[in-house]
């Protein structure tokens, strides 16, 4: 089936090259030398950094960093979570606060001892038996974020999936089934690098660039909510589904792109 009535689409990167209005967006993709794609950087939360002390050590506002990340309650942000910072360029080290955790841990050391004192040695082999248990966990969690996840644009039907070969009429992602004007959103937090409808065969086209040379495309659309340039949070509003220029069922053109290969989206989203 042919879906766009006037070339056919090998990638997203060779019909860029035959719109001039887009050759800008092009250059941001080939070249990472451009100045416009630096989105910012990740800054990891380690024990006793506030959200707070994270935006004075960046020179940043609380609140809009806490709206770009999607934090509702500042407070309750736990080691690990990572933040995005936008403008930055390196990560900086944030002063900690000292934190209740140790005096709790220093607490429980006594009770530990005591319970060994007076139980039998049963009661060792199982407090020895505890403490391997709990670092095993601590070790999951860390090695269980190799791979970021994506949150999915909008939720229906795939009525095409991804394919690596280039073929004419198809792209590089999948199509996602959804009535026209359904909410898009953001798949992961970051910088809006291309808005608009300049790109043939895309209808409104949003691109977004997040850390580690990663891309997110969201094609089909009747209208955008952003602009370039403008950072967004997990999951804010970007635009509205509509219907592929050369007609058909409404739905969603979505890609993933790391730097300029497209890969399966399906291994991004949950």
């Amino acid at each position: 089936m042919v879906w766009f009535s006037s070339i056919p689409i090998t990638s997203l990167f060779d019909t860029l090259k035959k719109v001039p209005c887009a050759f800008l967006f092009l250059l941001l993709f080939v070249s990472p030398l451009i100045g416009g794609c630096d989105a910012g950087i990740y800054h990891t939360v380690k024990s006793g950094q506030t959200l707070y002390r994270i935006s004075r050590t960046y020179k940043i506002d609380e609140d809009y960093l806490a709206r770009v990340n999607g934090i509702y309650d500042p407070s309750q942000i736990s080691v690990g979570t990572r933040i995005f910072i936008p403008g930055a360029d390196h990560v900086l080290s944030v002063p900690v606060v000292k934190s209740k955790t140790t005096v709790s841990t220093s607490k429980k050391k006594p009770t530990v001892k005591t319970a060994v004192k007076k139980k039998s040695p049963v009661r060792k082999s199982t407090a020895r038996k505890t403490q391997p248990r709990v670092a095993k966990k601590k070790t999951s969690k860390h090695q269980a974020t190799p791979l970021k996840k994506l949150q999915w644009p909008l939720r229906g039907k795939i009525i095409r999936s991804f394919s690596s070969q280039a073929k004419a009429g198809r792209g590089h992602g999948i199509e996602i089934a959804a009535r026209s004007g359904s909410t898009v959103k953001a798949a992961e937090a970051g910088k809006v690098i291309y808005s608009g409808d300049g790109v043939n065969g895309y209808a409104f086209l949003v691109i977004l660039q997040h850390e580690n040379d990663l891309f997110t495309v969201y094609g089909f659309n009747r209208k955008t909510l952003v602009k370039q340039g403008d950072f967004v949070s997990r999951g804010e509003r970007i635009a509205l589904s509509g219907t592929p220029p050369a007609g058909g069922q409404p739905r969603l053109h979505f890609e993933v792109r790391k730097g300029k290969r497209a890969v399966n989206p399906m291994k991004y989203l949950p």
